[in-house]
């Protein structure tokens, strides 16, 4: 079936380019002519969509400032939503109903936690986490293994299945049934970008939240040495 088939369009410098690929090229160029379109006509539509995207982050993460985890996580939902919803215009087929995308997406979500995390924390410090204890550090290894695949599959799953429903009941009842599953189709779409967005966005939040006892430590350790060096001040001002 062409909905699960991904032929190779054509190569470029040697390298076969799978329709997957023009797909996902003509998602961005869509996604950025809406955008300049609506920075254009609609700016205020524009910021809506924004604050709706900054309320949604918001709600997941809890953290003091999403500023830095915005651009990525609005881009990801941006791109997986009209990615999911592109199938509906003919001839098109969605890009994350090819497991290389959205094993591709996972892969950068599951590595942003962790530059995220160590731009927080620290490197040593976040590594300290990591794998603390020891004992469990090659479980640790395979729950981000795990997580990849889960997000991986989880995408991959929902927008094949829906395009494949599509397609069949196309081919047996041509008529205004298909018309109520693409509407089905697109619910489903626009629910799978915020999901895997909220679930990012609470990986990034979970690898970026402050250790309150190492706070509370690190506050300590610093009041003593400023106490210390107060004393010192002190002590040479009165000899």
């Amino acid at each position: 079936m062409t909905v699960i088939e991904h032929p190779i369009i054509f190569t470029l410098f040697g390298l076969p380019v799978r329709d997957t690929v023009v797909f996902t090229w003509i998602t961005m160029t869509v996604i950025i002519a809406i955008v300049l379109l609506l920075k254009l006509l609609k700016p205020n539509l524009l910021e809506m969509i924004l604050e709706m995207i900054i309320g949604i982050v918001d709600d997941a993460m809890d953290v003091d400032d999403l500023h830095p985890y915005i651009p990525l996580l609005g881009s990801l939902m941006v791109f997986v939503l009209v990615a999911n919803l592109i199938s509906i215009v003919p001839v098109m087929k969605s890009p994350t109903a090819d497991i290389n995308t959205t094993i591709g997406l996972a892969l950068v979500i599951v590595l942003s936690v962790h530059i995220y995390g160590i731009l927080k924390k620290g490197f040593w410090t976040y590594l300290k986490e990591f794998a603390s204890p020891i004992v469990l550090f090659p479980i640790e290894l395979i729950g981000q293994v795990s997580r990849t695949l889960s997000l991986a599959m989880r995408l991959f799953g929902n927008v094949l299945s829906g395009d494949l429903v599509v397609a069949i009941v196309f081919s047996i009842i041509p008529s205004i049934l298909p018309i109520a599953m693409i509407a089905i189709s697109m619910i489903s779409g626009a629910l799978q970008a915020y999901v895997i967005t909220t679930l990012a966005a609470l990986f990034i939040s979970s690898a970026v939240e402050i250790n309150e006892e190492d706070q509370r430590v690190k506050a300590e350790k610093a009041a003593r040495k400023k106490l210390k060096k107060l004393r010192k001040e002190l002590a040479n001002g009165e000899s």
